[in-house]
């Protein structure tokens, strides 16, 4: 399977800056220059070509990033419902997760352009998940495309991204929410869908997913480590704060069931998640 984008991108203009080279990714509404670009960029990061600059001005605020004119997004309320058992719900499906991803690739990327004074680890590991997630949205184009479709086709919400603008002026609250709450629901429920996509035959969309879900666990660990930096540095209990962003950004609670292996895997520690658990029964 294939996960690199097809085409080429002239990344000069960025002149060694990460946080130029961020803001070039979010700004693309062509999802496959956003990929190539994203590819490009982790390389030349990698490669130590990349760097913060010295005298970087503030963090502009936080705006939509770019997205194909043809996208309609709408109200998470207005989705239609997707039924697996047929080829246009199942295109549909593989829709939603894709979009996914592509919010997932400019989430990773706003974590490193927004946030300032964290140590070098940081930047590589929301490099990489960048990268990881255009891996992912590309795999995924491949299985949309395989079911006669593309990226665009169908409506999609925008309810990632309004959390992360929700959290642009908080780096902690950023890694508890965003990581840990959204993302980290993809653990809890990827399992129970390719259980569903194998019933009905896709083999090729459900390895796509095991793909994603093994690779998820480490994105969601960033945010567990990252969360817990913070909260180290701002001398906080990680638990209470995590409960009371919780109450101020989720309405207080998490859903279940719980992937606690996975969970277990990204961070979460097991009196934690005893808590949700526990919580999810009441």
């Amino acid at each position: 399977m294939s996960a690199t984008a097809p085409c080429d991108v002239d990344c000069a203009d960025v002149a060694g800056d990460l946080l130029r080279a961020a803001q070039q990714c979010l700004a693309e509404a062509d999802p496959l220059r956003k990929v190539a670009l994203t590819q490009a960029h982790a390389a030349a990061f990698r490669a130590g070509r990349l760097k913060l600059p010295a005298d970087a001005p503030a963090p502009e605020p936080i705006r939509m990033p770019g997205r194909p004119a043809t996208l309609q997004q709408v109200h998470p309320r207005d989705v239609p419902r997707r039924k697996l058992g047929g080829a246009e719900g199942r295109a549909r499906f593989i829709h939603a997760i894709a979009h996914i991803e592509l919010n997932a690739i400019d989430l990773a990327w706003d974590a490193v352009y927004r946030f300032r004074g964290l140590p070098a680890a940081y930047l590589s590991d929301w490099v990489s998940c960048a990268d990881d997630e255009s891996r992912h949205f590309m795999l995924l184009r491949e299985r949309l495309q395989a079911h006669g479709h593309d990226y665009a086709d169908f409506p999609a919400h925008n309810g990632l991204w309004e959390m992360c603008e929700k959290t642009a002026h908080d780096g902690l609250a950023r890694m508890a929410l965003v990581p840990r709450v959204l993302e980290a629901r993809g653990l809890d429920v990827t399992p129970g869908l390719i259980a569903k996509l194998r019933g009905c035959g896709d083999e090729e969309t459900a390895d796509v997913l095991e793909i994603i879900l093994r690779e998820e666990v480490a994105h969601v660990a960033a945010g567990t480590r990252w969360y817990r930096w913070y909260c180290e540095r701002a001398g906080v209990e990680p638990r209470a704060r995590f409960r009371q962003l919780l109450v101020d950004y989720a309405g207080g609670y998490l859903h279940g069931p719980f992937n606690i292996e996975a969970r277990l895997l990204a961070g979460f520690d097991a009196d934690e998640l005893a808590e949700l658990i526990e919580q999810d029964r009441r």
